[in-house]
């Protein structure tokens, strides 16, 4: 297929990457010429101009910061610029109304989209390892599923336009809850005198069992090896989790859910991004 990747970020780039690994032709458009300059050492096709990197391909992906931003380049650049017969792919992480928003408009146009936000940090991505959650019609979403594929490692239908979205918000809320947890039961553990290794050995063999501890353990040194035992750099960044607690929060609000965990974590995360933004989120655990 030819494909247009929008967005080369730390993300973008990787993804890109992969889909002329899989035998994809790639249009790439950035901004920055630096992650232009990376995509053609790829094997990207570059562009200066996100208009004319979709004309004349079979699809769009874009990986864009926020809401304001997929709207305006699905408004200015990609509807009504791509071919008509083109899938649209927008794995970024926004909000909820945005997204359907988007997809209607992209619709209306004569087009097939969905929303198909990520799970896994910079390592996923350039390894091809990511899982989609996807949300849109079945034609849609059987359409996008092959560009999907070279991307990563499970490409899973949540349902119609939006909720791709609605999981990817949920289940990285859920991850925030289970971080701090875990480092809080880790710092205590060690202050009670236990060895913070034999902790980990009982707890993500027993009921303790989680994500957090079990795949991504925040304590140098101990448990499997992640981002904490490379001071806290790579991995999915402190202000990247933040962004994604304070749009489930305004889902939680508009769709009137209760969430006393998740205000609780996006409190915590907003004082600990202050000065420790890019650091990765399981530092969060300094502060215990």
């Amino acid at each position: 297929m030819k494909i247009a990747f929008i967005g080369l970020g730390n993300m973008g780039g990787g993804m890109a990457a992969n889909l002329v690994k899989a035998g994809h032709a790639v249009n790439a458009f950035d901004l920055s010429d630096d992650a232009l300059s990376a995509a053609k050492a790829n094997g990207c096709e570059t562009f200066t101009d996100a208009a004319e990197a979709c004309a004349g391909v079979d699809a769009v992906v874009t990986m864009l910061p926020n809401g304001a931003i997929v709207k305006s380049v699905y408004e200015g650049s990609v509807i009504g610029k791509a071919p008509e017969g083109a899938v649209l792919l927008d794995c970024s992480t926004i909000d909820v109304a945005t997204a359907k928003d988007v997809i209607a408009k992209a619709e209306g146009a004569g087009y097939d989209m969905v929303d198909a936000p990520v799970s896994g940090g910079i390592a996923a991505a350039n390894g091809g390892t990511l899982t989609f959650m996807v949300g849109g019609t079945d034609k849609a979403f059987n359409r996008a599923e092959e560009v999907l594929q070279a991307m990563g490692k499970a490409v899973i239908h949540a349902g119609d336009a939006g909720a791709g979205q609605t999981a990817k918000i949920c289940n990285n809320m859920l991850l925030a809850i289970t971080m701090i947890g875990t480092a809080e039961a880790m710092t205590m553990a060690k202050k009670l005198g236990l060895d913070p290794q034999k902790f980990y050995e009982i707890s993500s063999q027993s009921s303790g069992y989680n994500w957090s501890l079990n795949a991504y353990t925040p304590l140098p040194g101990v448990g499997v090896e992640s981002p904490a035992d490379k001071d806290y750099q790579g991995g999915f960044a402190t202000g990247l989790m933040l962004k994604d607690l304070r749009l489930a929060m305004e889902a939680a609000d508009t769709a009137d859910a209760s969430t006393p965990l998740g205000r609780h974590a996006k409190e915590l995360y907003e004082a600990f991004a202050e000065d420790n933004g890019g650091l990765d989120f399981s530092a969060i655990i300094k502060t215990l």
